[in-house]
């Protein structure tokens, strides 16, 4: 049975804490929706109704692009081993690019991972949870080292350059605002 809750308890930060990966869920007001699985050591929580994750470079920067357009986004927990838990949070979202005087206060809460392309800012709204029963069980081996190592020998430059070649638009031709935005 579905529970509802207007913040974060110490038991749902808990559960966030042991999950090695999570779902990041945006959509302009028309066009494609976009889910996409997010892992590393990528999200903080800041309090009870605020949550920050880094958003690596990837093959396309649907998240930032949807969240100029509708700030609204859903992150999704899903427990795939020990007792079987979702956690979903509901909010309003945005993209914090490397120009933006924000940057460093929030990039100081992470490691310095190679690669990060903004930082996103979830208020949460609607905390909810449900019993995750049909979600199968997995064992948890390690963290892929790929894209760190792609971001690595490519360097800041680099990635800069893959931005302006691959990130500016969305899947629907939307304007993505890497470009100006991160002050490139």
């Amino acid at each position: 049975m579905a529970k509802r809750f207007d913040a974060l308890s110490d038991e749902h930060i808990e559960f966030i804490a042991a999950q090695k990966m999570f779902f990041v869920a945006t959509a302009a007001a028309t066009g494609t929706i976009n889910l996409s699985p997010k892992g590393m050591d990528s999200l903080r929580v800041i309090d009870s109704n605020k949550v920050i994750w880094l958003n690596l470079t990837g093959s396309g920067n649907e998240t930032a692009t949807h969240l100029q357009q509708l700030p609204r986004m859903t992150l999704m927990f899903c427990a795939f081993e020990d007792k079987p838990e979702i956690l979903r949070l509901y909010g309003q979202a945005e993209a914090i690019h490397q120009a933006d005087p924000r940057w460093k206060e929030y990039q100081d809460l992470f490691p310095a991972l190679p690669g990060i392309r903004q930082v996103i800012v979830m208020d949460i709204d609607l905390v909810q949870t449900s019993c995750g029963f049909s979600v199968p069980l997995y064992q948890y081996e390690g963290q892929r080292e790929i894209l760190t190592d792609w971001a690595e020998r490519a360097g800041h430059k680099g990635m800069e350059e893959y931005w302006l070649k691959r990130n500016q638009q969305s899947l629907d031709g939307l304007e993505t605002g890497i470009k100006t935005l991160s002050g490139l």
